[in-house]
């Protein structure tokens, strides 16, 4: 499968973030655009240790973003791929444009947690 950032539907289109996303086989791709500075921490809320649980892949287009782990933090900028492991709380900054891979079941459970 391939697409460009146009050919994935619109799912989120805030003042905060435009998120562009689908399902390809046992994945789910998205394509993230962040208008101003967005710490997930709060959404993640009711995840075990109140962080995201699912292992996600890859790479920021423009911008940085910050991940924090219970024990260290990790910083990616334009032009970097990543891998974030499970147990992870990110704050990505305004400006930052990304692509990331992710494994559907995965996400599809966290999405069901409802913030406490």
């Amino acid at each position: 499968m391939r697409g460009s950032k146009e050919d994935l539907p619109k799912t989120v289109d805030a003042a905060d973030v435009t998120i562009r996303e689908a399902e390809w086989g046992e994945m789910h791709v998205g394509f993230e655009s962040y208008h101003k500075t967005v710490d997930i921490a709060p959404q993640l809320k009711g995840l075990p240790d109140d962080m995201c649980q699912c292992h996600h892949w890859g790479m920021v287009l423009k911008g940085r973003m910050l991940v924090k782990y219970r024990d260290h933090e990790e910083v990616v900028k334009a032009g970097e791929a990543y891998y974030m492991a499970p147990g992870h709380s990110p704050i990505i900054d305004a400006g930052t444009e990304l692509v990331e891979f992710t494994p559907k079941e995965e996400i599809k459970k966290s999405q069901q947690v409802t913030p406490t």
